[in-house]
């Protein structure tokens, strides 16, 4: 497999999201066309203090643009207009409470599972 070689940013946005940082980068091709990079970078913080970046990058090519972007709009209306806009996490809301299962019948417990026997199989 080749290795890709990166190209120099062109253009370049940066959007910081708590421990996120997503990049949007323009970059090059050898035709020198345009391309898009958007990389999440993530980091994580060990025990001692140390931490590390993990990152996801997709690429994006102008052919892609226009479907692209109909539908990461679908799916954000979406959500917006299922959801609204509020924030609902553990993380960003204190009182933040899982909804309970409406019934009994919803919620099983390990009493009403059939025991297995192993030793026959």
């Amino acid at each position: 497999m080749a290795e890709r070689v990166e190209q120099e940013e062109i253009f370049s946005q940066v959007l910081r999201a708590g421990r996120r940082t997503y990049f949007f980068d323009v970059r090059a091709t050898k035709a020198d066309d345009y391309y898009l990079t958007v990389t999440e970078s993530k980091k994580f913080t060990h025990d001692d203090g140390t931490f590390h970046y993990q990152k996801h990058k997709i690429y994006l090519y102008k052919e892609d643009f226009t479907d692209f972007h109909e539908m990461l709009k679908k799916a954000t209306d979406y959500i917006i207009a299922e959801k609204g806009n509020e924030v609902i996490s553990e993380r960003h809301q204190k009182d933040f409470k899982k909804e309970e299962p409406k019934t009994d019948t919803d919620v099983k417990s390990a009493d009403s599972f059939t025991d297995v026997s192993f030793d026959d199989i």
